[in-house]
């Protein structure tokens, strides 16, 4: 079927702090689901976002015991890029580290950025 989602997995992302983690991206034709996850495989805190027009709004949907702003940027940032509404889920043992979240999101934009290309 040519609507079935695009399902790109990279890699275990490293951070320089030791900790790793999996990105899932899931690609539908009005958006994506980005899935990070620590360990084990579990959804964990989820917000939404959708671009509309010029302006992006953003939902929490399961509340972050650590890093909502993290999340929340993240959705904002591939919802943007991607003009249409992205959700994210992060499932993670404690506390993000600025050099994890560097890691994390240069890794997301890399994909969301590549994929652009290639759809164009």
């Amino acid at each position: 079927m040519d609507n079935e989602p695009d399902v790109k997995e990279s890699d275990i992302v490293s951070s320089s702090t030791g900790r790793n983690f999996l990105l899932q991206i899931i690609f539908f034709q009005n958006g994506c689901f980005v899935i990070i996850n620590e360990g084990e495989r579990r959804i964990g805190a989820i917000s939404v976002a959708i671009r509309m027009s010029n302006k992006v709004n953003v939902a929490k949907v399961i509340p972050s015991k650590y890093d909502s702003i993290f999340i929340n940027t993240v959705a904002e940032k591939v919802s943007s890029m991607i003009n249409g509404i992205c959700l994210v889920s992060l499932q993670n043992k404690n506390q993000l580290q600025l050099d994890d979240m560097k890691a994390i999101m240069g890794e997301v934009t890399n994909i969301i950025g590549s994929k652009k290309h290639e759809g164009q």
